[in-house]
């Protein structure tokens, strides 16, 4: 049923992509002064969740790579790479600059190596870029002349609030390209080419896609899961195609293993305040950020907690209830707890 399983996958980049066309476009003009060894400036995709942000930075990447091979293409992922070392670290491997570094390296000399690569032109995609705890690391890159970013984050103001001074004056004209949530019509398009191109054909029928749209409510990840975790389970129940009653039970499950894999992703302090909120129930913010203080060493700013909390907003994970003075956080669906990650 399933012929090639990574076409499902939320990292998977298509060769062609499907209504996101006004997107590239810009992206694309934004980064053409490098087919003319010029460095292109900062570029910014900004949108919710599942609306393709990552996937048309690494389509019109390797567009561009297509005309110009010379270009470095480097990928950050900086809800797990937060820190100015390890974004560093991840570019320099990219470009294949990480012979004898080790984790005891000074920060200053893996500054110095990237600037060492300079005999050709390198574009760093900082995905979820509002994650860094360290924002040197862009001032960083910034200064390097032959290094072009690309920024992806949910939303503008939040990303330039955590920025400081230095970084935020350098970075405030670059190309903004944002994303709405897919429409019900745009996402079944999307879910019938991967499933045109993942499975075998009359696995599933276009009121299914239709129905996958309907409950994904745009998220392009979230439409994903389903189709995917649907050709699965009828893999494994032995049907010839997906029928109603599986596609039934994937939807939840999807959404569960979605859940999940995101709170496993969770740097640790992160962990710490979804944890207390799972536990609870239901807490205000005092109260949240007393019982986080007692369970870790070193303790992060209210600021810095409040990012951290918008974030697991974005991504579903909680959700914040009323405003300011009267505001709640509460886990969104079944709490994903420590036991459940063994």
């Amino acid at each position: 049923m399933i012929v090639d399983g990574r076409v499902l996958r939320e990292d998977f980049v298509p060769s062609e992509v499907v209504h996101r066309h006004d997107e590239v476009n810009l992206l694309s003009e934004s980064l053409e002064p490098l087919l003319y060894d010029r460095r292109a400036d900062p570029a910014f995709l900004f949108g919710p969740t599942g609306v393709g942000k990552t996937c048309i930075a690494r389509y019109t990447l390797a567009r561009l790579r297509e005309q110009e091979p010379s270009v470095g293409v480097a990928y950050v992922n900086c809800w797990q790479e937060y820190t100015r070392f390890r974004v560093l670290y991840s570019i320099l491997e990219d470009v294949g600059h990480t012979f004898d570094i080790h984790r005891s390296t000074p920060k200053d000399e893996l500054f110095g190596r990237l600037g060492e690569t300079d005999d050709r032109p390198i574009v760093a995609i900082l995905d979820e870029v509002d994650q860094l705890e360290e924002t040197a690391a862009l001032y960083d890159l910034y200064r390097l002349g032959h290094v072009s970013l690309v920024l992806i984050a949910n939303r503008e103001e939040e990303l330039f609030a955590g920025l400081d001074d230095r970084v935020r004056s350098r970075l405030r004209a670059g190309t903004r390209v944002r994303f709405d949530r897919y429409g019900t019509d745009e996402l079944e398009a999307i879910l019938a080419e991967r499933a045109d191109n993942a499975l075998e054909p009359g696995t599933v029928s276009d009121g299914q896609l239709r129905t996958i749209a309907d409950a994904a409510s745009g998220d392009a990840r979230v439409g994903l899961g389903i189709l995917r975790s649907a050709a699965r389970r009828a893999t494994q129940q032995n049907h010839d195609s997906i029928t109603d009653d599986v596609l039934a039970d994937a939807i939840p499950d999807a959404r569960t293993a979605i859940r999940r894999k995101t709170v496993e992703g969770l740097i640790e302090h992160q962990r710490v305040l979804y944890d207390v909120i799972a536990e609870t129930g239901e807490i205000e913010p005092g109260e949240l950020y007393e019982t986080y203080e007692r369970r870790v060493d070193n303790p992060k700013t209210k600021r810095t907690l409040r990012n951290y909390l918008t974030k697991m907003v974005h991504y579903d994970l909680i959700e914040a209830v009323g405003k300011r003075r009267g505001r709640t956080y509460r886990p969104v669906g079944d709490a994903v707890v420590e036991h459940d990650q063994a």
